[in-house]
């Protein structure tokens, strides 16, 4: 099981999330990193709170494990009580050497995914991801990039077909792959435009972090534009201090 791209799914475990219908479907191919976390008031300690509350998270997140199992993926689980839930994704996907994190939106059954390539840095993370999850899968993979004002059609058809060659190698079915270009300023909605025919996005995190936007302050708001499960891939390890007051 080295092979399989290992992918961070966040549950909030006390809040009432749980595994979103499709989404196990999706992970059949993956080691999941399983993060079941709880962010705790400020005021409140953290060791207080998985005192009062750790085996009714630990009982959750083993229900999740048994239910992506069955689907075929191999599964580790963390529970953490934190001041910082963000923080403690990123950290996680760090210390996990994750390869990407998803956002866990239900899903259909999977047709077709949205690969958002914006340029050469982390070509190689998205070929690992793409080919480990969907090539045992009859799925079809659209690459998609937005063109900057000085890139030609041609400088994005090099990259794109690059791409795809090399997913051919490792098992994707060429018939499978499609290559899309699009020019415009607001390169988040184009991507999300594009997206409404597909099941899934996998897309590189981006300055600011998208993790941090998808999980942050404009969460609803993507999830809105698009209902289905985003793979938001690590270009690099995060720089996180977490506070030392997170327990797991």
């Amino acid at each position: 099981m080295e092979d399989r791209p290992t992918i961070l799914l966040p549950v909030s475990v006390l809040e009432g999330e749980s595994i979103p219908e499709g989404v196990p479907e999706l992970l059949t191919n993956a080691h999941v990193v399983l993060l079941g976390y709880h962010v705790v008031p400020e005021q409140t300690a953290t060791d207080q709170a998985r005192q009062q509350f750790e085996d009714q998270a630990i009982r959750r997140l083993e229900d999740f494990t048994a239910i992506l199992e069955h689907a075929g993926a191999t599964v580790e689980s963390r529970v953490v009580f934190t001041h910082d839930g963000q923080a403690t994704i990123d950290r996680m996907t760090d210390e996990h050497d994750c390869l990407a994190t998803l956002i866990p939106n239900a899903t259909r059954p999977l047709e077709n995914v949205l690969v958002a390539v914006r340029g050469i840095v982390g070509v190689d993370r998205f070929i690992k991801l793409v080919s480990g999850l969907f090539a045992p899968l009859d799925i079809r993979v659209t690459l998609y990039h937005v063109a900057e004002a000085d890139e030609s059609d041609e400088d994005v058809e090099t990259l794109l077909d690059g791409i795809a060659t090399r997913l051919s190698e490792e098992g994707v079915s060429p018939e499978l792959i499609e290559t899309q270009i699009a020019r415009g300023d607001d390169s988040q909605e184009l991507i999300l435009d594009a997206a409404d025919d597909n099941d899934a996005i996998v897309m590189g995190e981006s300055d600011p972090s998208v993790t941090t936007f998808l999980f942050g302050m404009t969460a609803d708001q993507v999830a809105k534009q698009f209902l289905g499960p985003v793979f938001v891939i690590q270009h690099e390890e995060p720089e996180v201090e977490e506070a030392a007051t997170d327990t797991e």
